[in-house]
């Protein structure tokens, strides 16, 4: 995770947050609501695995998580497109949606995480967002490069499997691309599809527009881990804004639930990680509730 910091360090050479004090409504979550994401930490681990083992859902400990899962579609080569895979989930009744996050030993991905300029969305793909919404530009790439692809996926496996509910996840980059996704896919799919986002690890991926947006017309829980610094990445002076959603595991276990916009409290990943040098590589890829991310 070095070569992660590196590439985005410039984007946060100065760490602005709010000079508000701490927030209320800090609220810690019970262990039967942690318990719950447990599946779709597993799913968002699977992302890093290959397209092959994915579609054959023969990946390990990632797989046998979610035994009962249905392939439908898988696509990336891990290198220049991210893996991805998309599939049925009988227990929860939902579509699952995965990306791959960073992968230090590929540069390509490195490449695109260290490309942090705010530009809008594509009209073809995102018809009717405002203008006024921009995005980092490497992750607005990443997530055109499989977007059509991945509505086919989740068109097809709605139908196959007679459900109107669509899951995205992702870690670090893929989360990004995951929340892209989750602004896109709501506009193709039927309406009455229920929508529900969850990223670990997730960078700021776009300005205040787009945060608004987000908290507007998505239901998204970020979770970021402990000293985590790339959930701070790009800086907030440069323009970037997290939605709200966050829920932040503290070095105690407790995981916090972070009301607001980066939320400025040492409970939540803005106060305790003020600046990037304030943070902890090792901590980006978990345990996420005992689970660590890569496949």
């Amino acid at each position: 995770m070095a070569f992660i910091v590196a590439v985005i360090l410039f984007a946060t050479a100065v760490q602005a947050f709010p000079s508000l004090g701490a927030r209320q409504g800090i609220t810690a979550l019970a262990t039967s609501q942690i318990d719950q994401f447990t599946s779709y930490t597993y799913y968002a681990s699977a992302g890093y695995c290959t397209n092959k083992q994915t579609l054959a859902w023969d990946c390990g400990t990632n797989c046998d998580a979610n035994p009962g899962f249905k392939p439908v579609a898988s696509g990336g080569n891990g290198d220049s497109v991210q893996y991805w895979f998309v599939g049925y989930d009988p227990n929860l009744d939902t579509v699952i949606v995965s990306h791959q996050g960073t992968n230090p030993s590929k540069i390509l991905p490195l490449i695109t995480d260290g490309d942090f300029f705010l530009t809008a969305l594509d009209s073809t793909l995102f018809p009717g967002i405002n203008s006024d919404i921009k995005v980092h530009s490497g992750f607005k790439g990443a997530q055109a490069s499989t977007a059509t692809d991945v509505l086919a996926a989740v068109e097809s496996a709605m139908s196959t499997y007679r459900t109107t509910s669509v899951t995205m996840v992702g870690h670090s980059l893929g989360a990004a691309i995951t929340l892209l996704d989750s602004v896109y896919l709501p506009l193709w799919l039927p309406a009455g599809t229920t929508f529900r986002t969850i990223g670990y690890g997730l960078p700021r991926v776009g300005n205040q527009a787009f945060a608004n947006y987000v908290d507007a017309n998505l239901h998204l829980t970020h979770i970021n881990n402990e000293e985590d610094p790339i959930p701070i990445c790009p800086g907030m002076l440069l323009g970037f804004v997290h939605p709200a959603g966050e829920v932040h595991i503290k070095d105690s276990g407790e995981w916090a639930s972070c009301p607001g916009q980066d939320n400025s409290s040492t409970q939540c990943i803005v106060g305790d990680v003020p600046e990037i040098w304030d943070g902890h590589e090792s901590d980006h890829d978990g345990p996420y509730n005992g689970v660590e991310m890569g496949c």
